[in-house]
């Protein structure tokens, strides 16, 4: 827990102070924003996606090192074929503009298997030429969390292993190049973690808000990191006398 002062720590200074190194983002409510609003919720995911480059952006600011952000799991291939022609638009727009996002280092992690081939090609380009910037972004697309730690031990098991430790399976994410996140931020007032980030969110602290994603502004992220530095993390042990 953080210590109190005389005078109030700034957003940043409460970032370094509570070691929040990495954040996550469940981007819930677009279709039920839009619909609330008379909209179609292509525009709700084009709202979305216009709220999720500016709380990237923010979260850099603010000092926080790695952002993760579930922009389409496995599930989600369920969903109506426009909505679904609309999100992988919106993707495949953003992997062209992405590279003059100065600093961040693009990480795309799921099965990119059934993505078209001029998708997986313009992600896959975006990740090389940014593999040397500072700010780690991954956006979690064709994911499951499931489907990763299964994907994580065949990749172990292919390399040879016969028995398989923690930090072996953590090394083999799709994360494995970034910390675990410390905390993980859900909105659309849903109170469940949706097959995301299943192992590396074993500690994790979660925050859940009852706005839309396309609701949320830089205050929202405020209010979530005030919350997770008054929290007291133990990791399973004892507060320290």
């Amino acid at each position: 827990m953080i210590e109190k002062t005389e005078t109030t720590p700034t957003i940043k200074e409460l970032v370094a102070l509570s070691g929040l190194r990495h954040i996550a983002f469940i981007m819930d409510g677009n279709g039920r924003w839009a619909t609330a609003k008379h909209l179609s919720r292509e525009a709700g995911h084009k709202a979305g996606a216009d709220v999720f480059k500016k709380i990237v952006r923010y979260c850099k600011s603010i000092g926080i090192e790695c952002c993760t952000v579930y922009a389409f799991s496995t599930e989600n291939w369920n969903r109506p074929k426009p909505e679904v022609e609309a999100i992988m638009g919106l993707l495949e727009k953003y992997a062209v503009e992405a590279d003059a996002e100065k600093d961040i280092s693009f990480h795309f992690i799921g099965d990119k298997t059934p993505l078209s081939s001029s998708m997986r090609e313009k992600l896959e380009k975006l990740e090389r030429t940014t593999a040397d910037r500072p700010y780690i972004l991954n956006i979690a697309l064709n994911y499951g969390g499931r489907a990763e730690i299964v994907n994580a031990v065949n990749k172990i098991l292919a390399d040879g292993k016969t028995e398989v430790t923690e930090a072996d399976i953590s090394a083999a994410l799709y994360t494995g190049h970034c910390p675990d996140p410390d905390l993980v931020v859900r909105t659309g007032k849903e109170l469940r973690i949706s097959n995301f980030l299943l192992w590396q969110s074993a500690y994790t602290e979660y925050y859940f808000s009852e706005k839309m994603w396309p609701e949320m502004t830089a205050d929202d992220i405020d209010e979530a990191v005030r919350s997770f530095a008054g929290r007291k993390r133990r990791w399973g042990g004892l507060d320290k006398a």
